[in-house]
């Protein structure tokens, strides 16, 4: 009952809040929700205005985390500690099918959803697509704008469409 309420809460106004510096409700008011809609939610975390993630359930958000303006968050992401998002990141958990010709794009089927994994220590730039089944590991950058189609090691940068390897931090 507390998840539907929150949840009501949330998208009845919450998310429209604006992240303005001298007004301080926005966040606390979203951490608060949020703690009460995702399955685990840590400690200092940080929810800007217009993030998007279905009902909450199989989604997990470690401490002093921060999810991005208009972020969206599919089913079955699980993201770390000391996590970073720019806006507008896509956590994308499943696709269509385009396997069956005989039937129209629109007739196809919805893949299963596949698990994100965000390690702690990652910042992911703005505009990035992460891609159903991806893990990223501690320490990795992704560069603004970049589509992840494959795991990232740790403390990699990568970047561009598809995102490939650009270098270590190490």
């Amino acid at each position: 009952m507390i998840k539907k309420i929150s949840l009501a809460l949330y998208y009845g106004f919450a998310i429209y809040i604006p992240d303005i510096p001298f007004l301080k409700v926005a966040l606390p008011i979203r951490r608060f929700l949020v703690k009460r809609i995702f399955d685990k939610c840590g400690d200092g975390v940080v929810i800007m205005q217009g993030v998007r993630f279905g009902n909450g359930s199989k989604r997990e958000l470690g401490n002093d985390s921060g999810l991005g303006r208009n972020c969206k968050i599919g089913k079955y992401t699980f993201i770390g500690n000391d996590v970073m998002t720019g806006e507008d990141v896509l956590f994308i958990t499943h696709e269509h099918t385009t396997n069956n010709i005989k039937a129209s794009m629109c007739k196809q089927r919805d893949t299963d959803d596949e698990p994100i994994i965000i390690e702690d220590d990652v910042w992911i730039g703005a505009k990035s697509s992460i891609l159903p089944g991806i893990t990223i590991k501690r320490g990795a950058v992704i560069a603004t704008g970049a589509v992840v189609t494959k795991d990232v090691e740790s403390y990699a940068i990568v970047g561009g469409v598809p995102a490939r390897f650009i270098k270590s931090r190490k």
